[in-house]
């Protein structure tokens, strides 16, 4: 027999091997699933350049100049004009509930203006929260309506050359008028860290006991499995408030981040979420027979989760499917309320849809738990 090498031998371990892969199915699932959805989220759903908009339009008059303009922002394909609302302030209940990106104020002595020959002014209003957002629609605003108001007047094309000078576009940034960059990505990172480490370590509570040959003595316990389930996840809040305090006084002393809404909202929200994730990891250590298999199952729910929500890229820059795919995972609708509360200062009737939302989950998730926790006693 043949010690150094032996070609029987070798397609035996190869055979053994894939055998085990075939019933290792959670790590074959990675192997085939992360590359596809890789794929597919970076080929079809990542747009750094978002167009259709959603645009509120306040508008008193509905004069052949003011349809002239709003014809011409929704001919660019930034400018969705979805909501037409009578008065300022419907628009910026709108815009602190993130509802829209953009408000367009047109006055109601526009064509008056214009026909008298004086200089008109249209405002533009973005949500600066994700400078990437606003910066591609703004630039395209000064010429496009210049262009639109020459044409609907009727003026000769050497006319055009002094289109800046006949409107007056004026543009807020609203909310981080600097475009800093850190604003948005700060208050995104206390979702992403939080969600990282919440989710991954409840998702071996459970499977670390069976590894370790202690979940009989779990099961021999006379609790209920509600009982178990809370004594295993309510350590980690403690943890994941660690980690709050630690992420929102760095935010504050090291990048300047503001801190426009109440405090009492914003830890609120924060321990609805971080309760949805350790439910959710919980939930994953009940499906996962290993320590390992729960961290894959983790891995698997954290990469598209990071991409489709709106930390990395644009949320609204996704095709439709994919922002009904992002709408499943927690962070998604916590990025929405984290960043309202301190950048925008909203109050809880601007985030109640989304904090409802995380609340849905963390009931979602916690009769799964339970559920799949009395199949396993069984």
């Amino acid at each position: 027999m043949n010690t150094l090498f032996s070609f029987a031998r070798l397609g035996a371990l190869l055979m053994k091997e894939f055998i085990q892969m075939r019933r290792d199915r959670i790590t074959f699932g990675m192997m085939l699933g992360v590359p596809l959805i890789q794929l597919l989220l970076f080929g079809y759903a990542i747009n750094n350049d978002p167009k259709q908009l959603p645009t509120a339009l306040v508008a008193t008059s509905q004069d052949h100049y003011t349809r002239a303009m709003v014809s011409a922002l929704e001919t660019t394909g930034y400018y969705r004009f979805d909501h037409v609302v009578a008065s300022a302030a419907e628009a910026e209940a709108l815009m602190a509930s993130g509802a829209v990106a953009f408000v367009v104020t047109i006055p109601s002595d526009f064509a008056r203006r214009v026909d008298r020959g004086d200089r008109p002014q249209i405002l533009i209003e973005a949500d600066a929260t994700d400078p990437a957002v606003a910066s591609g629609a703004i630039s395209t605003l000064g010429t496009v309506a210049a262009n639109a108001l020459t044409r609907e007047r009727g003026m000769e094309a050497a006319a055009r050359e002094q289109a800046d000078s006949q409107l007056e576009v004026v543009v807020h940034r609203r909310y981080n008028p600097e475009g800093i960059s850190q604003y948005n990505i700060v208050p995104g990172l206390l979702g992403v860290i939080l969600q990282m480490t919440m989710v991954m370590m409840t998702s071996i509570a459970l499977t670390r006991e069976t590894e370790r040959g202690t979940m009989e003595n779990l099961l021999a316990m006379p609790a209920s499995p509600v009982e178990i389930m809370l004594g295993k996840v309510l350590p980690y809040l403690a943890v994941g408030a660690v980690q709050v305090v630690v992420v929102l006084v760095a935010a504050k002393l090291l990048f300047g981040v503001p801190f426009m809404g109440g405090m009492t909202l914003l830890f609120s929200a924060i321990l609805i979420f971080v309760l949805s994730l350790v439910m959710l990891g919980y939930t994953i250590s009940t499906f996962a027979r290993t320590q390992m298999q729960a961290l894959q199952l983790t891995f698997f729910f954290f990469l598209p989760s990071i991409m489709v929500s709106g930390f990395m890229f644009p949320f609204r820059g996704m095709p439709d499917w994919a922002q009904l795919f992002g709408e499943i995972f927690p962070l998604t609708h916590f990025l929405r309320v984290i960043r309202a509360i301190m950048l925008k200062g909203a109050d809880l009737p601007a985030v109640a849809w989304e904090v409802g939302i995380l609340v849905l989950f963390v009931a979602i998730y916690a009769a799964v738990a339970l559920l799949r926790f009395r199949r396993t006693l069984d």
